[in-house]
């Protein structure tokens, strides 16, 4: 194996995957199961974790299982003890949990605004705080990958519904990405984000539904995201070969945020 493969080789390091069942949070986890990465997937729906790891286990791929809801502060810590137990370290975690809720914002309910915030932000503080706790500074380092989204970075069209409650989760993150990787980065942690534009999943069903065409004209690639587009991007800033990248947020949206 030459230097350059060297850099992005994940074999005998553990990623925590949150969401990581089904989107943008299995692409990942295939990415870096692929590079030798052994996975465990956090989401709260049992039978979906399931087939994820049994597809990734076919694959070549170590992975299990972890339900839990990230949005319960109290199961974070546990969840990190659960895969210290399991696996004996924690080298690398991605924060790709999240959850939106559709409204105008004169009318945005409370109740909304309060889950989409503890999901997508507060929860991925929370269990960051956790994994650096008990597994990153004890050992002198690790590295986070927080999963963001252009539109933490542009206003939300006036054509499209609103989302208020996610435009701020997702530009939280981006901010946190910042303060941690600032924070961190003298204990050798380094935390970095991905804000993917539109990607076909469940999250984005209604949106591309009723505006996939106007998305893609708006795009200077032409396209939506694709089922491996946020591949290269996740193994690149969780790899070795990013040792000297922490604080960044990269965009993967086929250039619709440059014009």
């Amino acid at each position: 194996m030459n230097r350059l493969h060297q850099l992005f080789d994940l074999r005998g390091r553990v990623a925590i995957i949150t969401g990581g069942s089904r989107g943008l949070g299995f692409q990942v986890a295939r990415g870096l199961g692929e590079f030798g990465a052994t996975l465990a997937l956090c989401s709260r729906k049992q039978a979906e974790l399931d087939e994820a790891v049994a597809t990734l286990r076919k694959e070549g791929v170590e992975a299990a299982a972890f339900p839990c809801d990230l949005s319960d502060p109290n199961a974070l810590p546990r969840l990190t003890e659960q895969v210290m137990a399991r696996f004996g370290r924690i080298d690398i975690l991605v924060n790709n949990a999240g959850t939106t809720w559709g409204a105008p914002a004169e009318d945005y309910p409370l109740d909304g605004w309060d889950k989409v915030i503890q999901l997508s932000l507060t929860g991925a503080f929370l269990l960051s705080q956790a994994v650096a706790r008990q597994a990153f500074i004890p050992r002198g380092g690790g590295v986070i990958l927080n999963i963001a989204s252009i539109e933490g970075l542009v206003g939300h069209h006036h054509r499209r519904g609103g989302t208020v409650a996610y435009n701020a989760a997702k530009g939280g993150v981006i901010a946190m990405t910042r303060a941690l990787a600032a924070e961190w980065g003298p204990r050798r942690i380094r935390v970095n984000a991905l804000a993917p534009g539109f990607f076909p999943s469940k999250l984005t069903a209604v949106t591309v539904a009723e505006h996939g065409a106007e998305l893609i004209d708006q795009t200077p690639l032409g396209k939506l995201g694709g089922e491996s587009d946020l591949m290269g991007a996740a193994l690149l800033l969780v790899s070795d070969a990013a040792g000297h990248i922490t604080g960044q947020v990269l965009a993967i949206d086929g250039g619709a945020t440059i014009i």
